[in-house]
């Protein structure tokens, strides 16, 4: 079994900051690569950042500048730090992870529950 969870949403006014984390337990070999989705109401599930085992990130058009991913390999966290949000980044902010259990499985999609971010204007 493998488990994602996140923290650190809430309700902030238009420019302000948030940082949002998600750990990923259970039994885990390898991690590829972890990613914040977002899904504000009535629309798609869009991806925000992704970022891989090496350390490579990619950021969607409307976060950059703004929004930085990181990850502790050790800990299998992923953090992403937001600063001068906008209503628009209103949503439910899910953490992604393409991992293995196991050496010889391949690797598999996990998803957490989502937190919720509320940007005020």
């Amino acid at each position: 079994q493998v488990h994602l969870a996140e923290s650190g949403g809430g309700l902030v006014q238009a420019g302000g900051s948030l940082r949002l984390s998600c750990t990923a337990s259970g039994i885990i070999s390898n991690i590829n690569a972890m990613a914040f989705y977002r899904q504000a109401p009535g629309k798609q599930r869009e991806l925000v950042a992704h970022i891989f085992s090496g350390g490579s990130t990619h950021y969607a058009d409307s976060v950059k500048g703004r929004f930085t991913i990181s990850r502790d390999n050790g800990q299998n966290t992923v953090f992403l730090q937001m600063n001068s949000l906008k209503p628009d980044d209103t949503g439910v902010y899910f953490c992604y992870a393409l991992l293995r259990t196991a050496p010889t499985l391949s690797d598999r999609d996990y998803w957490g529950q989502g937190t919720q971010v509320t940007v005020s204007s």
